[in-house]
């Protein structure tokens, strides 16, 4: 662990990014090259007075979580998010957990969809990093870690997770969801723990799993049709469409109205709403 160093790289990440590259107003006077410890803490959801705390490198020690937010609004490359928890004294997460690194690119993308509900997940439908207008849809990510994290899980385990759809849709979510997970176990290799842990405690856990999981069904998501339950706006129609990354480990989706239907003016609505009245968190 090198907290001072620690500091010193976190300002030097912090000074090369200009606000709008991470979705901020560039304002008419700004007194740093790069972005301000508050517009840092605010994107990696910390205190300013923590991450102050973090760059004069005077003890704070940064959870896991708060490396994996700092990377994510830092925009680290893989080897720079790896340097970040060295010099933490952390380990590095494996890939495709919920603390997985986000391709800068992909990021970016995310961020010039900032009219769009947009967000970044594993392959297990675990959230990544999300745009406003997407917790305002799908609520907030759940506060678990590893696979309980996953909305698959929480779909098999956790009977409120399905109120984001119509009782008459679960069905197809259902065998879409296990389809979707079995063609991610498979990319991942035999002796993936997290991935095997989950269909595991799942199939203990849930007999409709188990009995969509038996059926042997493959298929990749990368486009659906979707009717999402809101509580102030009501059912809201919309296309749902992925963008998967090179090893399919991770894929960006966002949220377009389906023509022909009001959800354009819900999503309108949705964008001053806000995050009132969230729904549980879906994918």
């Amino acid at each position: 662990m090198n907290l001072a160093e620690l500091g010193a790289f976190l300002k030097s990440r912090r000074d090369r990014i200009r606000p709008p590259d991470v979705g901020l107003p560039s304002g008419p006077r700004r007194r740093v090259p790069g972005l301000r410890r508050d517009e840092v803490a605010q994107l990696a959801g910390a205190s300013v007075d923590y991450y102050i705390e973090l760059e004069r490198g005077g003890g704070a020690q940064p959870s896991e979580q708060m490396l994996a937010a700092l990377a994510r609004a830092l925009r680290l490359t893989l080897d720079e998010r790896n340097h970040l928890y060295y010099l933490a004294g952390r380990p590095v997460p494996p890939s495709g957990s919920s603390a997985s690194h986000v391709h800068p690119g992909m990021l970016d993308l995310l961020d010039r969809l900032a009219g769009t509900p947009a967000r970044v997940i594993t392959d297990l439908h675990v959230v990544l990093f999300q745009n406003p207008l997407a917790a305002a849809l799908l609520g907030p990510a759940p506060a678990e870690t590893g696979p309980r994290a996953s909305f698959v899980y929480r779909w098999f385990t956790d009977p409120a997770s399905r109120a984001i759809y119509p009782p008459e849709d679960h069905d197809r979510h259902a065998q879409n969801f296990v389809a979707d997970l079995r063609a991610a176990v498979a990319r991942r290799g035999g002796r993936d723990e997290e991935a095997n842990w989950m269909v595991g405690d799942l199939q203990r856990r849930s007999r409709e799993f188990t009995e969509l999981w038996e059926r042997h069904d493959v298929a990749v998501r990368r486009l659906d049709t979707k009717r999402i339950v809101h509580p102030s706006l009501g059912v809201i129609d919309v296309n749902c469409l992925n963008l998967l990354n090179e090893d399919g480990r991770q894929r960006l989706l966002w949220f377009s109205p389906v023509p022909g239907t009001d959800a354009v003016e819900k999503l309108e609505l949705l964008a001053v709403l806000g995050t009132q009245n969230l729904v549980p968190n879906a994918d």
